[in-house]
């Protein structure tokens, strides 16, 4: 199971963006998917998670702002992050429960895609 993001890219202050991470491989059922955002130095903070029925949960810095969708034909998730400030700069990592068979899940993580806000 691979995971891979894209959409990121150098935005000014205020723009918008959209990010999609798309799970391909062998694959049962994906659960729960998240996004998560890195900057040097710093630990993986996460910014949104969908259960697969569509329960979301956000970061406090990011509610309001930031939309996690995702879907589960094209094994799909998105996140649509709106009205970007220079702190929203990172790296933006997909992350997803995978159950390969019936019996087993496990937990993948993408390569990121970059995100620059500029002032």
């Amino acid at each position: 199971v691979q995971l891979a993001e894209s959409g990121g890219q150098r935005v000014q202050a205020g723009q918008s963006l959209r990010l999609s991470c798309t799970a391909s491989g062998f694959m049962f059922r994906i659960n729960d998917m998240r996004w998560y955002r890195q900057t040097p130095g710093n630990q993986r903070d996460l910014v949104a998670a969908i259960t697969r029925s569509g329960t979301t949960k956000y970061a406090d810095s990011t509610e309001g702002r930031f939309t996690i969708s995702r879907d589960n034909a094209k094994n799909t998730v998105y996140l649509q992050m709106d009205n970007l400030q220079p702190e929203d700069s990172a790296v933006y990592i997909c992350n997803a429960d995978v159950m390969p068979s019936k019996n087993y899940e496990y937990e993948y993580w993408g390569q990121g895609t970059r995100v620059t806000v500029s002032s």
